[in-house]
């Protein structure tokens, strides 16, 4: 097992008793959670909460029967919102690879499948390393979903990992992740310190890195959702990290045939129905995708196939076809994706 592994299994399972003992709020979500998660986090409970360290919100809409995998599941904090959000009929798969998390979340199993009402239980958890996916018994383009949050910085092979989502993902599938990025790429120095390292701080990629990956395992156009700076009030940690600006940011990934890697336009256009559930009035696909209710809105053709060849189709009118192409696509993209003055300042601590 890689040195780094073995650190964080000893930081996760024997260091930090609790969220409370997190030096920075890396590993901490800073946004207030939609009323129907916090309706969903009063039914978990408490001992897996405290045992929590996610760094986002790594839970989309329309997850009705869906069948999700979590990568660095913890004390199974998300896949126990998830549960109730897929239903009964849905299944839900924890894989951490820190027995003292997997013992906290294997322990409320039945607590958690009475709470919900539910005959059977429709999560489980697996030991395993997320660099080694291979190693699960896991079937390529099975899931629907793939979530993580706050782990794959962790992570020492980052590219594998996300190879390893889009083997498993089915076509039209999405992996809807938290992580910490940064504006720059950090010394091997500072990668090799253990503290900074648990605390999803030194593993982070540099955000160019992170895309480049992305595209390069097929992702092809990684969608920002959410963005929040980071605030380092350990002093030590702070001298340390010196002038690195850190970021907590939602992703979106797409598995889908025909993503080009620019946002061309073919004079396409779609119309939200409104019937996503707790998106009654609009439906926001990333940060800069906003679709309000019966609205035709003009659209790339990335974002049409976002949403026609995905689990939104149904809710959506799609106007045009691929026959004309009309050049680039006007109002998508950018440089940095994410940054102090976009994100703002946000107070908060961990759920």
């Amino acid at each position: 097992m890689n040195n780094k592994h073995e650190a964080v299994q000893s930081y996760y399972g024997k260091e930090l008793s609790s969220n409370e003992d997190l030096k920075t709020n890396a590993c901490c979500t800073l946004e207030e959670p939609p009323a129907h998660i916090k309706a969903a986090l009063t039914n978990i409970h408490d001992e897996v909460m405290t045992k929590y360290y996610g760094c986002g919100l790594a839970i989309p809409d329309q997850l009705e029967g869906l069948r999700i995998l979590d990568l660095g599941s913890g004390s199974g904090r998300d896949c126990y919102i998830l549960s109730q959000l897929v239903g009964e009929k849905g299944e839900v798969i924890g894989v951490d690879m820190t027995d003292e998390q997997l013992n906290v979340a294997n322990k409320y199993i039945d607590y958690h499948t009475e709470k919900f009402g539910y005959k059977t239980a429709n999560v489980k958890f697996l030991k395993g390393n997320i660099e080694a996916l291979e190693e699960l018994d896991l079937q390529e383009n099975s899931f629907d979903l793939i979530i993580s949050n706050c782990v794959i910085n962790l992570a020492v092979d980052k590219e594998k990992v996300l190879a390893d989502v889009y083997r498993l993902l089915k076509p039209g599938g999405e992996m809807y992740f938290s992580d910490v990025y940064s504006d720059r790429r950090i010394s091997k120095t500072l990668q090799n310190d253990p503290v900074l390292w648990g605390e999803c701080l030194s593993g982070a990629l540099y955000w160019n890195d992170f895309l480049r990956i992305s595209r390069k395992v097929g992702f092809t156009d990684p969608r920002a959702v959410k963005n929040n700076p980071i605030t380092i009030e350990n002093e030590e940690v702070r001298e340390k990290c010196g002038d690195i600006q850190f970021f907590s940011v939602t992703y979106r990934l797409w598995k889908i045939e025909g993503l080009e890697d620019e946002c061309e336009d073919y004079g396409q256009a779609v119309a939200y129905k409104g019937t996503i559930e707790n998106n009654k009035h609009s439906f926001d696909l990333d940060d800069h995708h906003n679709f309000p209710k019966n609205k035709i809105m003009t659209v790339c053709g990335n974002t049409f196939l976002m949403l026609q060849a995905t689990r939104y189709q149904e809710h959506f009118e799609f106007y045009g076809t691929w026959d004309t192409h009309y050049g680039v696509f006007e109002g998508c993209g950018g440089a940095m994706p994410f940054s102090v003055e976009e994100g703002g300042s946000v107070e908060g601590g961990c759920c």
